[in-house]
């Protein structure tokens, strides 16, 4: 219900009401403000969620911070029931405005709330829209004191036209560049990162895609050219840009097939040392491109996810049970009854087949969500998973502890998660403090710092989600929202590594890597494509908090072999080379230990005299084939699904290797 007239017309005299443009907005302070009706000048750009749609008409106001205040702007109100509303927050002049915030649904219903940092002098812009209802409501401006984020952001402007949906190198030199695509056309602009930390920004040569990427783009080197490719997932079907052989231009490639993509991925799902391409279908099931490794792609629709109307919106690919191939994980939104709606974890059977493994282990679960943020929070050696609610309809946000035996465990309500009151659609994890544990970017726009204890604090970042990566190249993640939100850092030190596969793909992409110090155990796994909608840097970002030394980096490729690298230095870029490791470890062989029975049938056991923090494990037959792996639970691993034979047993002990054969009857 809307206010009394006469309440409604005395908060109007108080607060006055909107002007119809930006140059003639009406100034605000604290308080309750009236928009009678949205008549005025149509608020652009969109930083709101949902795009442009049928917005041609919005409401300004200004706003003065006389001090440093954290500003929310809220329509959730009582007597705003029935309304349906989205607001944007702008910086700069008229003549050039910027987003700062913005908000369509995060209140109650298809109310708005946003929440933003406005320091003492800047003044912004306030500008209601009616994307979705053109009637009068009423708003709340409210000032709460300004404390000093664990992690802050400048934002600096970049040239390009269309969505900048990609942070990921685009020349070969392992710096991560900003790619941008038109919204009509598909044309690509990137502005690539120089050695110095600024740009070269370049409108590349390609041809029009038959689809552009409305809903996600991925990138990836599918025909192993040194260059990576772009997938673009649009409403209709899905367009492939391949990469020249001097990465300066594009050729571009369309399947016929309809496809209401969703999140797309590149992955090698047959483990043939070939990039292949995944994309989400919304109304049908889920589609894959296996790549020939030339440029050649064959479509294929059914076994990754075959719910009948679809409902795939969130695809991840990720070693949940570290047996070395990489399982799926479907993040599903659906209204009502539907099983369009039940979350799927697809596990990798190893010969080419999948099985949904989501309802033995909890994660089928009927909460809407359209992504999720997959990795190890906790720091021991295993895959943890957040997952986010689009909408409170069927839950809440979920956090699940993997407890690296195939099982995971609820701990949301301990973590402090499920009392966020923002949603959103795009949730990823990285470590943006440097302090060595990883932290949740979504929840509309919210930056969830984990505080190593399986708590996290909630910290406003002004400007909402992007892609992600290292843009100057200082160790520190930066964010890409229309801006480039470049982080100021601190004094904690880092490890970023680049991983270039040879058996494998060329990206890595599915390479487990681990840092070892003597503070801490790291493990990071090589993804292209996770969130919902954007391209993030396929180089992975190590925080190490105070500690300066680096005892080992260990890399599992999806080829099976391992490598251990040593002497490598704190607070540098490094590439791992598969195959090429450059240092010879044979002093560095982890502790002895015995393992009994052997032969056995169904359980090995491990005795060895030395304590360690974390230890994986990796089963290999006769032929040095990878057939089974995981983390060391219990000092016991099961065999009992592994075939007779004889095997090599390699297990890691925080950064050391040791091996031992035994008989499997």
């Amino acid at each position: 219900m809307r206010l009394p007239l006469l309440f409604a017309a005395a908060l109007a005299s108080a607060a006055g009401f909107a002007q119809s443009t930006c140059e003639t907005a009406t100034p605000v302070s604290a308080g309750l403000h009236v928009v009678d009706t949205l008549q005025g000048q149509l608020p652009m750009p969109v930083c709101a969620q949902n795009g442009n749609g049928e917005t041609n008409a919005g409401e300004w106001y200004t706003y003065t911070a006389a001090d440093d205040h954290t500003i929310t702007i809220t329509s959730s109100l009582p007597q705003n029931e029935g309304r349906d509303t989205r607001v944007h927050i702008y910086t700069g002049t008229c003549d050039e405005l910027f987003c700062l915030a913005g908000d369509d649904d995060a209140g109650v219903v298809y109310l708005s709330i946003t929440v933003f940092v406005v320091l003492e002098g800047q003044t912004v812009y306030i500008a209601w829209d009616n994307r979705w209802d053109a009637n009068g409501f009423d708003w709340e401006l409210i000032e709460a004191p300004y404390i000093a984020p664990a992690v802050s952001f400048v934002a600096t402007s970049i040239e390009g036209v269309g969505s900048k949906l990609g942070v990921v190198d685009m020349n070969g030199d392992y710096l991560d560049d900003v790619v941008a695509v038109s919204n009509v056309t598909g044309n690509i602009f990137i502005n690539y990162q120089t050695a110095e930390g600024t740009f070269n920004p370049v409108s590349v040569g390609n041809e029009a895609a038959t689809f552009y990427p409305s809903w996600s783009m991925t990138a990836g080197d599918l025909d192993n050219n040194g260059y990576n490719d772009l997938m673009f997932g649009g409403g209709s079907g899905v367009s492939f840009m391949f990469a020249s052989a001097d990465g300066t231009g594009f050729t571009e490639l369309s399947g016929s097939e309809y496809v209401f993509s969703q999140r797309g991925n590149m992955v090698d799902i047959d483990n043939d040392g070939i990039l292949d391409a995944f994309m989400c279908h919304d109304v049908e099931p889920n589609v894959y491109y296996m790549s020939d490794g030339n440029g050649g792609l064959t479509f294929f629709q059914g076994g990754l996810g075959d719910v009948e109307n679809g409902g795939n919106y969130g695809s991840v690919w990720i070693d949940y049970d570290l047996d070395g191939d990489t399982d799926l994980f479907l993040a599903k939104c659906r209204g009502g009854n539907s099983s369009a709606k039940i979350n799927e974890l697809h596990r990798n059977n190893g010969d080419g087949t999948f099985t949904n493994v989501a309802p033995e282990i909890g994660l089928d679960d009927p909460l809407q969500t359209w992504s999720s943020a997959w990795g190890d929070y906790d720091n021991d050696g295993d895959l943890d998973v957040f997952i986010g609610a689009s909408t409170f309809s069927d839950g809440v946000h979920k956090m699940l502890e993997n407890n690296g035996d195939g099982t995971f465990d609820d701990i949301s309500l301990s973590t402090g998660l499920t009392e966020i009151s923002g949603t959103g659609i795009e949730n990823i994890c990285r470590d943006f403090d440097n302090d060595g544990y990883l932290d949740i970017l979504g929840l509309g726009g919210s930056l969830m710092m984990n505080n190593g204890d399986w708590s996290f604090t909630e910290q406003d970042i002004q400007f909402g989600n992007g892609p992600v990566g290292d843009l100057n190249d200082d160790g520190f993640l930066d964010v890409v929202n229309q801006q480039v939100h470049m982080n100021q850092g601190n004094d904690n030190n880092y490890l970023v590594i680049s991983t270039q596969g040879t058996m494998s793909n060329s990206n890595g992409v599915g390479a487990m890597v681990y840092v070892y110090t003597p503070t801490h155990n790291l493990m990071r796994q090589v993804i292209s494509g996770d969130g919902f909608r954007y391209m993030s840097s396929l180089n992975v970002h190590f925080g190490l908090g105070e500690e300066a030394q680096i005892d080992s980096v260990y890399v599992v490729w999806p080829s099976g072999l391992t490598e251990t690298y040593v002497d490598v230095q704190s607070n540098t870029h490094f590439t791992a080379v598969e195959g090429a490791q450059p240092t010879a470890v044979s002093d560095r062989k982890g502790p002895e230990f015995l393992i009994y029975p052997n032969p056995t049938r169904d359980l090995i056991f491990i005795d060895t005299p030395q304590t360690y923090s974390t230890a994986t494990y990796r089963l290999f037959d006769v032929s040095g084939r990878l057939v089974a792996g995981g983390r060391l639970v219990s000092n016991t691993i099961n065999v009992s699904d592994v075939k007779s034979g004889v095997y090599v047993l390699s297990v890691n002990f925080d950064g050391l290797t040791s091996e031992r054969k035994f008989v499997k009857q």
